[in-house]
């Protein structure tokens, strides 16, 4: 029994460490300038990951302690944390699997269409209701301002590979529209203008830019879909070790009972 306890405490122990890149994760994507805008997706991770914490430290006192009815708690919660972490996991890799960049001849950047992104982002994250506020928002960051502090030359800013979408989208004219560079911010209005609204909504007040373009609402989903795909992956090699820890633990702690009731049929019996 107290060798079952003691593998019990140790896998708790296990399971605490492994809320730290879960909570990690949380926090590092609600600190992108895009997340700090979408309140939908901000902190879901960082509560799951707290949580997970919490419950471990109970299923490791109760382990260290022999408590019996805390074990039986912790394995109850961790078994809905699993699933909840679960379910946040394929969510997340469902809703952000269609993407919408494609590449523009002599750019070392991508764009970004609207119209490539699932649906369900278009709906609860860029629709006209929340992009009057996503905009005021995204408006207020230094994401384009930096811009004109990293590039000088227009063959600075169109061989790199560094912008992101969110800049692509947002703080320069798309590509099509003939725009001529005059720094990253600032463009010269073309003699020939393509037919793309977003082209006619284009603005050198730094206020404005192309924050009410179509291409910035793809831009925006596209940097959250490549902030989320990378924090993916260490959730997904966060939860297989939490499901392994947990499947060994619930062993351990069926064969501590099994154990605890023969030796009390044994001394029943004598």
């Amino acid at each position: 029994m107290a060798l079952a306890n003691n593998l019990t405490a140790i896998l708790n122990l296990l399971a605490l460490l492994c809320s730290i890149p879960i909570t990690a994760s949380g926090i590092w994507l609600a600190s992108k300038p895009d997340n700090e805008c979408v309140n939908l997706l901000r902190w879901p991770v960082v509560v799951l990951g707290v949580l997970i914490l919490i419950v471990s430290a109970t299923g490791f006192i109760g382990a260290y302690k022999y408590k019996e009815t805390l074990l039986a708690v912790y394995l109850c919660c961790m078994a809905i944390l699993i699933g909840l972490l679960l379910v946040v996991l394929i969510f997340a890799f469902v809703v952000t699997r269609p993407d919408g960049s494609y590449r523009v001849p002599g750019r070392g950047y991508k764009e970004y269409r609207l119209e490539g992104f699932s649906d369900w982002l278009k709906e609860n994250v860029v629709d006209s209701k929340n992009w009057v506020r996503l905009r005021a928002c995204l408006a207020d960051t230094n994401v384009c301002p930096k811009l004109n502090q990293e590039f000088i030359t227009a063959d600075q800013f169109f061989s790199s590979s560094k912008i992101t979408p969110l800049q692509s989208g947002c703080c320069k004219p798309p590509s099509a529209c003939g725009y001529n560079f005059v720094n990253p911010t600032l463009w010269l209005n073309p003699s020939n203008m393509a037919a793309d609204a977003d082209c006619y909504l284009w603005s050198n007040d730094q206020s404005q830019l192309c924050y009410n373009c179509n291409s910035c609402k793809a831009g925006l989903l596209g940097n959250l879909r490549k902030e989320w795909r990378k924090a993916n992956l260490i959730l997904i090699i966060t939860v297989v070790v939490l499901i392994w820890v947990y499947v060994i633990a619930c062993s351990a702690f069926r064969n501590a009972q099994t154990e605890d009731l023969f030796r009390k049929y044994k001394q029943g019996g004598v």
